[in-house]
């Protein structure tokens, strides 16, 4: 791994696992790697946001798609990008 990245990656790995316990200090030192404000703020969006879908997934018991469901989302996705499924 770059050393511009392990700031950033033990920033969001903190969070993902101990949030309370993120500082300052940590933020810092992946600002000062190179990490741009919102680079750091998209990376903990994202780690906290799994978390959550992780989370109420776990807690409701939704089932994950079969493999060949994802295949099949990846090639309409591929060929029209994000939009609604034609009725």
């Amino acid at each position: 791994m770059p050393d511009r990245e392990r700031p950033l990656w033990a920033l969001v790995e903190k969070a993902g696992t101990a949030s309370p316990d993120v500082t300052r200090e940590e933020a810092e030192a992946a600002r000062a790697a190179g990490w741009s404000d919102e680079a750091i703020y998209d990376a903990l969006t994202v780690v906290s946001l799994f978390k959550f879908y992780n989370t109420w997934i776990d807690a409701t018991g939704v089932r994950d798609l079969p493999a060949m469901a994802y295949g099949m989302m990846a090639k309409r996705m591929a060929t029209k990008g994000y939009v609604p499924l034609e009725e």
